[in-house]
């Protein structure tokens, strides 16, 4: 018996070294190649040029904008799409297939359309924000509402990941669970979002990282206030009319590695989860 640890699981099936090569060149032309260039731009100011960039008040502030308001429309997602996600799979009513077509809608919706709709119905004096405006709430052109077009194009993301975790669970442990004794509450905190987590988990990092990026939809109800409500994709195209590429990438490469690393936190956490809860190897 062999003790040398093995590249591959054995299998049956052939081909394995075409599709891994096809694989990694795929992945290297669409995703490798374009971040390390991006990363050898930025480098080209150098290590002071770099984080004087990096660190300018301004870039911090789009950065913080950016950031902040995509986890809070992610967490709003989170708990708006779970109940979703619950209602379409659990209940049968009339125009449910009207409303479950309707998820889905902020993907086929042209960005730009979705902004301009949302500046349109926020704006003080649109069909929603005037009914803030007495009371001195802006909606539009601030980070409010900046972090209610983030919740717009990603709450599909959220109900989609969960939806099918739900269709495949069914009742029955959720029946057995009251036929035992327990509460309402007890099955939902102890039943049933302990097997979502994962899928909760992926969820919200889909969404947080398409509302990080997010330039269309976004762009039209921020105002682009700088130091108010300037996003860092914004700042980005500044730089880039202003021929100032290094500083474009810089801020892109920033935002890379902010991204990256709160992705690689949230997959640690699902990872955990899946092994608290028993779901996965």
């Amino acid at each position: 018996m062999s003790l040398r640890p093995r590249f591959r699981q054995p299998s049956v099936l052939p081909g394995f070294g075409l599709t891994l090569g096809f694989t990694i060149a795929y992945f290297s032309l669409i995703v490798l190649i374009p971040l390390l260039a991006l990363v050898l731009r930025s480098a080209g100011l150098g290590w002071n040029g770099f984080w004087s960039t990096a660190l300018d008040p301004r870039v911090l502030a789009a950065l913080r904008t950016s950031f902040l308001t995509a986890l809070i429309a992610a967490g709003i997602n989170v708990v708006f799409g779970t109940l979703i996600a619950w209602l379409l799979v659990r209940y049968r009513f009339v125009g449910r297939r009207i409303f479950d077509a309707m998820v889905d809608l902020p993907f086929a919706l042209p960005t730009a359309v979705a902004g301009i709709a949302l500046t349109a119905i926020y704006a003080p004096n649109g069909l929603i924000g005037q009914l803030f405006a007495p009371w001195g709430i802006r909606i539009a052109y601030t980070p409010i509402g900046i972090t209610v077009a983030m919740i717009f194009i990603g709450l599909p993301f959220v109900v989609r990941t969960i939806q099918p975790i739900l269709e495949e669970a069914g009742k029955d442990v959720e029946e057995a669970s009251a036929t035992l004794g327990a509460s309402r509450v007890q099955t939902i905190s102890r039943v049933i979002l302990p097997g979502l987590a994962p899928a909760i988990l992926t969820g919200f990092a889909l969404a947080f990282a398409r509302a990080a990026g997010e330039y269309g939809s976004v762009i039209f109800i921020a105002g682009n206030i700088p130091f108010v409500s300037e996003i860092a994709p914004l700042l980005i195209v500044i730089r880039l009319e202003e021929f100032n590429y290094s500083g474009a990438a810089v801020i892109a490469t920033v935002m890379l590695a902010i991204s990256f690393i709160m992705l690689f936190v949230i997959n640690l956490i699902q990872a955990w989860s899946r092994r608290r809860y028993g779901h996965g190897n």
